[in-house]
């Protein structure tokens, strides 16, 4: 996993229930889940502050 950070992350077992079955519905891991919702996220706050429209960007 070269160039990968790893870290620890905590949540609420409900909130882990509802991301694992979203990402099988997927097809993802709930890392990889996890990951695509951030990239998301990061994205669309990029792309706020530019005033950019949502979808024109990369992370």
């Amino acid at each position: 996993m070269a160039g990968r950070k790893s870290f620890l992350l905590r949540m609420d077992p409900e909130l882990w229930r509802e991301l694992e079955g979203w990402a099988q519905q997927e097809m993802r891991s709930v890392n990889g889940q996890i990951e695509f919702l951030l990239k998301q996220a990061v994205l669309r706050r990029r792309n706020q502050r530019e005033g950019k429209p949502e979808g024109t960007d990369e992370v």
